[in-house]
């Protein structure tokens, strides 16, 4: 059996559009925090952005009392991410930016204030169902599939090689024997390759020069028999790469950001990093995930999903379900029942817990919601999840 993961690099256009929404809300959250913000005041946001061909739409809805400098934090975000020159798809000093963010919707405020909506609480931010996943193939609990080929595009992002513009994507094929991952059988990676880095000479090597860094990052499970394809078609110039070629949109690589597509890790219906954290999409997206893991890690499980599903305006979800996929020690509907007493699933709750009002932390997010050190990725209910089941 193979199973194949995919992911994609920092400057890939939907990726660069994700991080610009998530800088826009981390400077929001940073200059709020100086007026004195706390978890009743804090901002309301759902953005979207979308990239074309030069140009950069921003748009969605925000509740603040601060102003940023939107079209400052599009620059840099592009900027830093390495697209400074058309010759690499993209030119964050030239590129033409519009802003058309409005207010939040009165209507939806009033369902996620504590002082001011019916129930007197921070509810769901919308409606919305939201999974966690965890599986004991890796220390992270995370599919194998997923782990590597998120260290293959973070090896990339890092090689500091100009050869390799910031546009690229890749998938790892894992092949497991009963159940266990043993090697890795194929890796492909697409890169955007700025040939004004590459002299005539060294053309033939650049293939080589990319097989050494996905190795590396793929370590003991790829062997002499692995298969590399590298840019398939046989051609990718950077300045073919980005949006130049291919528009980015916000929350279009959930599947890459949510598990890589590891069959059973389910996705829910919402992006995650453009969001503010009352919005369920964004917390209790961490928060499924935050209950799957600590399943695992107890030992009640093998590999377990958690759903939530929320009502726009009410804290509690309306209901939570367990998938253990049968490697459960007890039945699924008692996991569930039993979870449901342990942990606070609210909106508040998450917030607090994981600390998801830190601006540091939304601009983090659209690498890879999980592998690295947040708050939702400890295992800090182990103990709890035993004494519920002893």
């Amino acid at each position: 059996m193979i199973i194949t993961s995919e992911s994609v690099r920092v400057g890939h256009p939907d990726l660069v559009a994700d991080s610009i929404a998530a800088n826009i809300i981390a400077e929001i959250i940073d200059r709020e925090k100086k007026k004195g913000m706390t978890i009743d005041t804090m901002p309301h946001c759902g953005l979207e952005v979308f990239l074309g061909k030069g140009i950069c739409l921003v748009g969605g809805e925000v509740a603040t009392r601060v102003y940023v400098d939107v079209e400052k934090i599009v620059r840099e975000t592009v900027l830093n991410i390495g697209y400074k020159s058309s010759a690499v798809g993209l030119n964050g000093d030239s590129m033409g930016i519009l802003n058309a963010i409005i207010p939040q919707s009165p209507d939806i405020n009033i369902g996620t204030r504590a002082d001011l909506g019916k129930h007197k609480e921070i509810g769901a931010g919308d409606q919305g169902i939201m999974y966690g996943f965890a599986a004991d193939e890796t220390p992270e609990l995370l599919p194998l599939t997923y782990v590597l080929v998120s260290k293959m595009m973070r090896a990339f992002e890092d090689c500091g090689n100009p050869v390799f513009a910031p546009d690229g994507k890749g998938q790892v094929s894992v092949e497991y024997v009963d159940g266990v991952p043993q090697r890795v059988p194929t890796v492909l990676m697409s890169n955007a390759i700025d040939y004004r880095h590459v002299p005539s000479e060294m053309r033939s090597i650049v293939e080589e020069q990319a097989k050494v860094i996905a190795f590396e990052a793929l370590g003991n499970y790829v062997d002499k028999n692995t298969r590399f394809l590298f840019n398939p078609t046989g051609e990718w110039n950077a300045v073919n790469s980005c949006s130049a070629a291919d528009s980015g949109v916000t929350g279009r690589k959930l599947v890459v950001q949510l598990y890589g597509g590891y069959p059973g890790a389910q996705i829910g219906g919402g992006a995650v990093v453009n969001k503010s954290p009352e919005k369920v999409d964004c917390s209790a997206c961490f928060g499924a995930r935050h209950l799957a893991k600590n399943i695992v890690a107890s030992g009640l499980a093998k590999k377990c999903c958690v759903q939530l599903a929320y009502a726009i305006g009410i804290a509690k979800p309306i209901s939570l379900f367990v998938l253990t996929f049968g490697s459960g020690l007890y039945p699924d509907d008692e996991i569930a029942a039993k979870i449901q007493g342990i942990f606070d699933l609210t909106p508040r709750s998450f917030i607090e817990r994981f600390n998801l009002l830190d601006g540091d932390t939304y601009r983090k997010l659209p690498k890879t919601l999980f592998m690295d050190k947040y708050a939702w990725e400890k295992t800090d209910m182990i103990a709890e999840i035993k004494r519920a089941f002893a």
